[in-house]
């Protein structure tokens, strides 16, 4: 009983120490947030939030047109979650459902492969390719090359792996045809890991700033990471910290939103597999 006790207390000693070390930078953007200009240098710093929160906002929300900002990287990354999670689940279909096609190992290894691939690599083509089809500053060369996923293409594969073969069986007998099988069964099997990818790939996207620095050069086209590096004031000016972490904090709601959108989805996942 003791130990239990000992046991209990060092797993609420420790989570305690990982969610301060999580949410102290959080909280002291947001006090710093609240500051006027003479409080966000002061010394010591003050961990206290301020009077200055709504006028701060207001500036980094009109200094970079925010709202166009968070507009675009909303777009951005909802279509990329989407697009992703769709191909990946016709690819590890078409892996796992029909058969032993010729070639089926080595595309499959080609999929990972491309995973594997650092960045740098893969930017200077990326870029050449947007060009030559006249795609700078557009939407398309914004999403269509994260299109695809090696990531939710293994996690998808595996799940439906998982399936049982009977399963699949019983819906032929039935009359339901590949397609049907994968809309009707699979992807309602599949709730969880269509959740947990989705949030991963939104916050992935919507954290995205070297490609859109590289394939924009319009501000209608920006996104809400370069907007935050664009209230940084030049060299020959103090940076306005207030404003800048108020931008900061802006930028983190729409993923929290996200966040508190598939919670309950991801948690209902975990649940159901306890219980197998």
């Amino acid at each position: 009983m003791k130990q239990r006790k000992s046991s209990i207390f060092l797993s609420y000693l420790f989570l305690t120490i990982a969610l301060i070390a999580i949410m102290f930078p959080i909280y002291y953007a947001f006090t710093m947030s609240t500051f006027n200009e003479k409080e966000a240098y002061s010394f010591p710093p003050k961990f206290i939030p301020s009077i200055h929160a709504f006028d701060n906002y207001a500036t980094a929300w009109k200094t970079v047109n925010m709202g166009r900002l968070i507009f675009n990287s909303a777009f951005i990354s909802i279509t990329v979650a989407f697009a992703k999670i769709f191909l990946s689940m016709l690819a590890a279909f078409a892996f796992t459902y029909f058969g032993n096609f010729k070639g089926k190992y080595f595309f499959f290894a080609i999929i990972l492969i491309t995973h594997m691939l650092p960045l740098p690599i893969r930017i200077v083509p990326t870029y050449e390719l947007m060009r030559t089809f006249g795609w700078i500053n557009s939407y398309r060369a914004l999403t269509i090359p994260f299109f695809a996923s090696a990531t939710g293409t293994l996690l998808f594969r595996q799940l439906f792996m998982t399936v049982p073969p009977s399963l699949s069986d019983a819906a032929r007998i039935d009359g339901a045809g590949p397609m049907r099988f994968l809309f009707s069964v699979l992807i309602p099997l599949s709730k969880t890991n269509v959740g947990a990818l989705f949030l991963i790939e939104f916050t992935y996207m919507w954290n995205e700033y070297l490609w859109p620095m590289i394939v924009t050069n319009s501000n209608n086209m920006r996104v809400v990471q370069i907007g935050i590096k664009m209230l940084l004031a030049s060299e020959a000016q103090a940076a306005e910290w207030n404003i800048i972490m108020a931008g900061a904090i802006i930028a983190m709601i729409p993923p929290l939103i996200m966040l508190l959108l598939f919670q309950r989805t991801i948690m209902e996942g975990f649940s159901l597999k306890e219980e197998k």
